[in-house]
C-alpha cells in the first residue's frame, strides 16, 4: 500500500480518492475549496494544507483538476507539488489537459528527479464512483508498470497509449467521439419527435443495432427524462474540444465536426447552460426545431 496524495476533489476526484481509501492506501488530500475535502477526510484521509504539503508526505501525488492552467499552478506554481515533493517519487496527472501542457509538466518533474504519467479518464461520475473508469496513460513503460496497480483501483481499463502526452491525445480523441455522438443522437431524436414519434420507442428500436453505443445508452434516457444533472459538464467538454482543436491546428489536422460541436457548446454556455450535463447538447438542436425530445412517460408526468 502506498502513501498517496490526491489534489482536486470535485465530481470526479472525490469518488476516485474514496476508491483508493477503500483499497487500503493511506491518503492525504487537498482542494482549494476546503469543503470539498470534508467527505474524503470523514472516511479516513488526512487533510493537506497545500499542494506542497500533500507532496511532502506522499510517494505518489495524483492531480485531478479542470484544465492545464490549474495543473500548472498546482504542480509548478508557488506552494505547488514540486516545492514539497521528494526525488524518486511520482506524479500522476489524471486531468484532461493539452498534451503540450502535460509534456511541459513532465519535463519540470524530470528536472527534479520525479517520475510523471499523464492519465486522463473517461466514464464520468458513475464510473468514477464504481471504479470502472477507462484510463488512458502516457509515459515511460517502466513507470507505468510500477504505478498501474494504483490506477487499477480507479479504473477497469488502464492502457498505456504512448509517451507522455499520449494519454491526453487519446482522451481528446475520446471526447471528439463522445461529443459528436451526442450531437448526432440529438439530431436523430429531434427528427423523430418532430415526426410525432415517441423518442423512447425509437431509442429502443435502434439501440440494439449499428447505431447503438455506450453514449446512446447513457445519454438518451437523460434527455428523454429531462435530467441534465451533470455527470460531465458542458463547460468542461467545451474545454476538451478547444484543446483538441488547438492540438489539431498545431499538426495541421482539420476537424470540421469537432469545430461545429464546439460552437454548439459555446452557444449553450452563453445561455447559462455550462454547468448542465453534456447531454444538454441536444437542447441546442431542439431550439432550432422548436421541438423537445421527451418520452411519452415524461410528457405525461
Amino acid at each position: 500500500m502506498a502513501n498517496i496524495g490526491f489534489i482536486g476533489l470535485g465530481i470526479m476526484g472525490k469518488p476516485m480518492s474514496k476508491n483508493l481509501l477503500k483499497a487500503g492506501h493511506k491518503l492525504v488530500v487537498f482542494d482549494i475549496v476546503p469543503a470539498l475535502a470534508d467527505a474524503v477526510v470523514a472516511e479516513g484521509a488526512a487533510r493537506g494544507l497545500s499542494c506542497a504539503d500533500v507532496a511532502s508526505s506522499s510517494e505518489v501525488v495524483i492531480t485531478m483538476l479542470p484544465d492545464g492552467p490549474e495543473v500548472e499552478q498546482a504542480i509548478l506554481g508557488p506552494g505547488g507539488v514540486l516545492e514539497g515533493i521528494r526525488k524518486g517519487t511520482a506524479v500522476i496527472d489524471m486531468s484532461s489537459i493539452s498534451p503540450l501542457v502535460a509534456q511541459k509538466v513532465a519535463a519540470a518533474c524530470a528536472a527534479r528527479g520525479v517520475e510523471f504519467l499523464d492519465a486522463p479518464v473517461s466514464g464520468g461520475e458513475p464510473k468514477a464512483i464504481d471504479g470502472t473508469l477507462a484510463i488512458m496513460v502516457g509515459g515511460d513503460p517502466e513507470v507505468f508498470q510500477k504505478l498501474a496497480p494504483i490506477l487499477r483501483r480507479m479504473g477497469s481499463s488502464v492502457i498505456l497509449t504512448g509517451p507522455v502526452g499520449a494519454g491526453n491525445v487519446t482522451k481528446l480523441a475520446n471526447q471528439i467521439m463522445v461529443a459528436c455522438n451526442i450531437a448526432a443522437m440529438g439530431e436523430a431524436l429531434v427528427l423523430a419527435a418532430k415526426a410525432g414519434l415517441d423518442p423512447e420507442v425509437v431509442f429502443n428500436a435502434v439501440k440494439g443495432g449499428l447505431a447503438g453505443s455506450t453514449v446512446l445508452n447513457a445519454k438518451a434516457p437523460m434527455v428523454m427524462s429531462r435530467n441534465f444533472k451533470p455527470g460531465f459538464r458542458i463547460r468542461l467538454h467545451q474545454k476538451d474540444l478547444r484543446n483538441a482543436l488547438l492540438a489539431a491546428e498545431s499538426m495541421k489536422v482539420a476537424l470540421p465536426l469537432t469545430s461545429l460541436v464546439q460552437q454548439m457548446l459555446m452557444a449553450l454556455m452563453n445561455e447559462g447552460k455550462g454547468d448542465l450535463d453534456h447531454s444538454a447538447i441536444v437542447t441546442f438542436i431542439e431550439q432550432l426545431a422548436g421541438t423537445e425530445v421527451k418520452s411519452a412517460t415524461a410528457a405525461h408526468a
